[in-house]
């Protein structure tokens, strides 16, 4: 019988092998093989954080390198930092329930 401890072990060998070698382990970046993940909350009639990140990124044409959910007067807000190729990092407020950009 394997101990928990002996998976745990066995696992970071594996890590271990595949950093030395410079292989990737497949295994880690599939979903079943991923601790359970909090499932996406998503406001009624809204956007979740996923939609609203690839919304901004598309319109703006950076990369959202920072995003947190915040509540504001009863209003689920996104806020978004993006970074561009140039290097210009700026802030963005998405409004979830309705897709609008501050």
């Amino acid at each position: 019988m394997i101990s928990a401890r002996s998976t745990a072990l066995l696992a970071c060998g594996l890590c271990a092998a595949a950093v030395a070698t410079g292989a990737a382990l497949v295994a880690a970046s599939a979903p079943s093989a991923r601790p359970s993940a909090a499932p996406t909350v998503m406001p009624r009639g809204g956007m979740s954080m996923d939609q609203a990140v690839r919304m901004v990124e598309e319109r703006y044409h950076a990369r959202v390198v920072k995003a947190e959910t915040q509540h504001d007067e009863g209003r689920t807000l996104y806020v978004m930092r993006l970074l561009n190729d140039a290097g210009k990092v700026w802030t963005v407020r998405v409004d979830a329930a309705s897709g609008s950009v501050e």
